[in-house]
């Protein structure tokens, strides 16, 4: 990632992750995975990701969750933890791309029943029975604006219940922060390369809301809230009125 003297947070950056790259070994993209489990915990990703499921599930006492680009499955992982605790019944669905993201989830959550993983780019992924619940969490910047609003009408369309996102707000605090933090405690290039660039690709509060009016003639039937959420995270939530 090239750095230069002025960055300018006012439009969203649109270079690419390493991460998206084909030829990256998997050693460097599990050890991503590894240190993005840290951040989601000790910074409150995955609180945030669980806040999205209640607010979504009600007073459901049975749920089948789906998430597409799960990645090393630490999402799914902390739902579980989660509902176990709360006695809630759950079926997981993972879809990622890369098929040794898969792997590593399978690996990962080998001991937790009901649960699915499939290697497909999500578009792709075809239910049987479609998930009360679709979500992804810091998979929706990678892609451009076209592509976010081409996975909102798709879990949209997907979806029984609704959808939430999980997913970075671009702040300059955030950017100079992770890269302060990744350039100490990362012994990752990818990570120490992406981090920072992934918030320069994060979102503002109305990016978010152009985001969700372009998809808004397509399904008028859903309550959006935005709500940030600490640390430099958004969380949007779109609740089916029918819930059908």
């Amino acid at each position: 990632m090239k750095i230069t003297g002025y960055m300018d947070f006012t439009q969203r950056s649109y270079e690419k992750e390493l991460l998206d790259r084909d030829d990256i070994p998997f050693d460097a993209i599990r050890q991503n995975m590894r240190e993005l489990d840290v951040i989601n915990t000790w910074l409150g990703g995955h609180r945030i990701t669980i806040r999205g499921f209640r607010a979504l599930t009600g007073n459901m006492r049975n749920v089948h969750v789906c998430e597409i680009g799960c990645g090393g499955g630490d999402n799914l992982k902390a739902i579980w933890r989660w509902a176990k605790k709360h006695g809630i019944g759950l079926r997981m669905t993972g879809i990622d791309i890369k098929q040794e993201c898969i792997d590593h989830a399978k690996e990962a959550c080998s001991g937790i029943p009901d649960t699915e993983w499939i290697c497909a780019d999500y578009r792709q992924a075809i239910f049987i029975q479609k998930p009360d619940i679709i979500f992804n969490s810091l998979f929706c910047h990678h892609f451009s604006d076209e592509g976010v609003t081409e996975i909102i009408e798709w879990m949209y369309v997907n979806s029984r219940k609704g959808f939430f996102v999980n997913d970075l707000q671009r702040h300059p605090l955030a950017y100079h922060a992770i890269r302060m933090l990744t350039s100490i405690f990362s012994g990752s290039e990818l990570v120490r390369n992406d981090a920072p660039l992934s918030v320069l690709r994060g979102f503002s509060r109305d990016e978010w809301l152009k985001l969700i009016g372009r998809s808004q003639h397509l399904h008028g039937d859903l309550q959006f809230n935005i709500r940030y959420q600490w640390a430099f995270r958004w969380l949007v939530t779109a609740k089916k009125n029918d819930g059908n």
